[in-house]
């Protein structure tokens, strides 16, 4: 089957889009045939862990599918729906959003033909207003247009991403996903909650569902200074053990699993963080990030991994729970009221926005900002073998 697809990087991610209507009609609904065409595109399961026949790269971030259409929210330009899949195992966890690939859906959108051209001007910002259909919730970008197309190059540079781009604003509408954890942005209703995990004992979290759910935990508690990188943690079975039992206590408390096993089949959500205070350090790509121009140090886990640099959606999580007096996070940039926030990540620091508000006792965020870049890597079709559907 040759069906027409576009490869793209979007923040710290990369991806393959598909127009909805470019699907074979078997894959246009939700199902084993989609789950199971997306799997082949990618390359997974795969026993190896490579991926080497598919377009996945073998890491969570490159192990992404988005599929983009036209609205069916009123005041939207189209829907975009997410795949996390799985590189090893056999599924595809549709249970959040990718917030980096959220940078990559409104010029995708332009430049397919879903957006009204009336409402692309021939230069400036294109303002794409997108239904985020894994968890019902608007974002908007802000993408730059010139001569009527897509400008990707740019002097913007994301820690994490090697070229500098053109800038794309996101910003999340009311991100906190109280449909998933408990009915609220704080699902348990504590900013810090005391986690009884199998293998460590009692330990402080803070559980929040904005952007994406997320546990946060403090460095310190669990042996860390936060100013880890990659091969500390991945190359560490029993770290990585331990921190995916501190996720399964953190799901089961939140409500999003009903048993530990459940956990294995929803390895997307909840995500797994851990902050500590500003620290000296150096980022992945040697680059020195000095305490003094940094909040907190935050590493979070995706798919069972350390991240390489910091997804979009536990950014939001981030910048929320940073702007709630009293949570981890919050208390390891310095405390107090905030409204923006620098951490520092494996590949570099991130500043992000949240503006958060108490209403009848309880705190909600109503918009999270951040700037990413996007551009397209090849654009063409993904060939998989007929007998995928069948």
């Amino acid at each position: 089957m040759r069906i027409p697809a576009t490869y793209m990087r979007g923040g710290t991610s990369k991806g393959v889009f598909f127009r909805l209507e470019d699907l074979p009609e078997a894959a246009r609904v939700p199902g084993q045939a989609r789950d199971r065409l997306f799997q082949r595109v990618i390359g997974s399961p795969d026993p190896y862990g490579k991926q080497t026949d598919g377009m996945g790269g073998a890491t969570s971030s490159t192990s992404k599918c988005v599929i983009v259409s036209r609205a069916t929210v009123p005041d939207h330009d189209v829907d975009y729906l997410y795949g996390q899949v799985s590189i090893d195992a056999d599924f595809v966890d549709w249970s959040g959003n990718c917030g980096n690939l959220s940078s990559a859906v409104g010029p995708f959108a332009i430049a397919s033909g879903l957006v009204d051209p009336a409402r692309v001007p021939r230069d400036g910002s294109c303002t794409v207003r997108i239904w985020q259909a894994n968890i019902g919730k608007t974002i908007v970008a802000q993408v730059p247009v010139v001569g009527g197309q897509v400008q990707e190059t740019g002097d913007f540079e994301l820690d994490g991403v090697t070229f500098p781009a053109a800038e794309i604003v996101l910003e999340f509408l009311d991100p906190s996903d109280e449909g998933e954890a408990g009915g609220a942005m704080f699902p348990t209703g504590n900013l810090v909650d005391t986690l009884d995990v199998p293998g460590i004992g009692p330990l402080q979290a803070t559980m929040i569902s904005a952007g994406i759910p997320t546990v946060f935990v403090n460095a310190a508690d669990i042996g860390y200074e936060g100013t880890e990188l990659q091969p500390a943690i991945n190359e560490d079975r029993a770290a990585l053990a331990r921190l995916e039992a501190i996720r399964v206590a953190g799901a089961l408390r939140m409500g999003l699993i009903n048993a530990p096993d459940e956990a294995l089949s929803r390895q997307h959500t909840p995500k797994v963080a851990f902050v500590a205070p500003p620290r000296d350090y150096v980022a992945s790509s040697g680059k020195p990030v000095p305490a003094a121009g940094i909040d907190l140090n935050v590493r979070a886990l995706s798919m069972g991994k350390l991240h390489h640099a910091m997804m979009g959606t536990a950014s939001v999580a981030i910048a929320t729970a940073a702007a709630v007096p009293g949570t981890l996070v919050n208390l390891a940039a310095g405390g107090g009221p905030r409204e923006v926030v620098r951490f520092g990540h494996p590949s570099g620091t991130l500043q992000v926005g949240a503006a958060v508000a108490q209403v009848d006792g309880q705190w909600t965020v109503t918009r999270a900002v951040m700037s990413r870049s996007a551009r397209v890597l090849m654009e063409g079709a993904v060939r998989v073998p007929a007998e995928t559907l069948d």
